[in-house]
């Protein structure tokens, strides 16, 4: 009897150890999270930062406001006849260097564009990385929860047999008491049955003529 419920204990030890291993080798197996940005950042060059930072002027409000107080400034001055028109209407050269500086802006623009296409496709891959540890992490926790499912279950049958053999001997203890209750209670008569005459030992006789004491 005891053979068996030592079997049952080292299986439940075996399992809650195998669980316990899993656990501690599935907590190594993934790198901890990286700082994109400060990864990308670091892989950046000097003219890589050159070019993002010219970016983010021509981007801005105040670059726009810049650019239209020039033309402002250079229409006005060619403008009036006050000064020396050095480049009278219709503009011509002013039409020149915005178009000189269009094409480098949009160069440069469009190589901020890149850097930034390189930053999305890195987080997309680590979002994929992030995706896949996640399946793995839920994976690994559902078989868990599949080991103590079992354990319990086990545990839990065991409880049965064992409430139904408490509730088997307490049933036996029971027969027993009221047998032995039985056993020990006297005969009872039956009711109106005349009782037995009670038997009183005889006196000797005396003989006559003595007085009596």
């Amino acid at each position: 009897m005891q053979q068996p419920q030592r079997k049952d204990q080292m299986s439940i030890g075996r399992e809650i150890e195998d669980i316990a291993r899993d656990l501690i080798k599935h907590q190594h197996d993934h790198p901890p999270v990286r700082d994109l940005n400060r990864e990308f950042d670091r892989k950046l060059t000097f003219t890589d930062r050159v070019a993002s930072d010219f970016a983010r002027l021509v981007g801005s409000w105040v670059f726009v406001l810049a650019q239209l107080g020039l033309m402002l400034l250079w229409v006005l001055l060619n403008a009036l006849s006050v000064l020396r028109h050095w480049d009278p209407y219709p503009f011509l050269f002013l039409n020149f260097v915005f178009s000189l500086e269009a094409a480098i802006w949009v160069s440069v623009v469009l190589m901020a564009l890149n850097r930034q296409a390189d930053r999305d496709r890195m987080r997309a891959q680590n979002d994929y990385e992030l995706n896949v540890k996640a399946e793995e992490e839920l994976k690994a926790l559902m078989n868990h929860l599949m080991h103590q499912d079992e354990i319990l279950l086990q545990i839990v049958n065991r409880l049965d047999r064992g409430d139904r053999e408490m509730k088997r001997l307490a049933r036996r203890l029971e027969q027993v008491l009221e047998a032995n209750a039985e056993a020990s209670r006297p005969p009872q008569t039956p009711q109106g049955a005349p009782a037995s005459p009670v038997s009183t030992p005889a006196q000797p006789e005396r003989p006559l003529g003595l007085p009596t004491p």
